[in-house]
């Protein structure tokens, strides 16, 4: 006779979403065990068996992150010129950052500015992230100096860096409370100089 295992007794996908929200506002090495769980509403016992250990649980997050709140960056690369891809990642990290009783800033740059050793994990996990989201403009923005919808020379590398290092810029002044308006009017400005073919 197969046994049939207990039900788990709690969404999942709910304690997901908790568990990001806590990563979020509290950073990988800032969000401990009681935090995450108490979150989440489950035991460590039912964290471990359903999401592994917590860089397991923080990749997970991360994921969920990246399918939901930061996903304007895919739908960004899908524009239809450079300036567009440009126009949607900015206002996209304007919005994603200040969300009314939301947490602010960025996952993705928040989770590993604590430099103590145990957030080692989280550091390489984000990295590659934030690499993996350059890589992408830097494609889109290759793409447009092929279709002759960026002047022949741009450095698409060079551009993709500057769009996300104001993305990324906006996002840590959004967690120091600087407004939605005025992040809003730094992207704006950020391309006020973009390249025209």
């Amino acid at each position: 006779m197969t046994a049939i295992g207990r039900p788990r007794g709690f969404d999942a996908d709910e304690a997901l979403h908790a568990a990001m929200l806590v990563f979020w506002r509290q950073g990988y090495e800032g969000a401990s065990l009681a935090d995450l769980t108490s979150a989440m509403g489950i035991t460590k016992t039912s964290m471990y068996a359903a999401f592994g250990n917590k860089e397991e649980l923080f990749r997970k997050a991360l994921a969920r992150y990246d399918e939901g709140p930061a996903s304007y960056g895919i739908r960004a690369v899908e524009q239809p010129t450079a300036f567009d891809v440009a126009r949607a990642f900015l206002d996209g990290a304007v919005r994603t950052t200040t969300q009314p009783g939301g947490p602010t800033g960025c996952l993705g740059v928040q989770g590993s500015l604590v430099a103590g050793e145990s957030g080692e994990p989280a550091r390489e996990i984000l990295s590659e992230w934030r690499n993996n989201g350059r890589k992408l403009l830097e494609t889109r923005f290759r793409r447009a100096v092929e279709e002759g919808d960026l002047p022949a020379g741009t450095d698409a590398g060079k551009l993709a860096l500057y769009v996300i290092t104001i993305g990324f810029g906006i996002a840590v002044q959004a967690s120091s409370g600087v407004s939605r308006a005025d992040l809003q009017g730094i992207a704006d400005t950020a391309l006020r100089t973009w390249p025209i073919p």
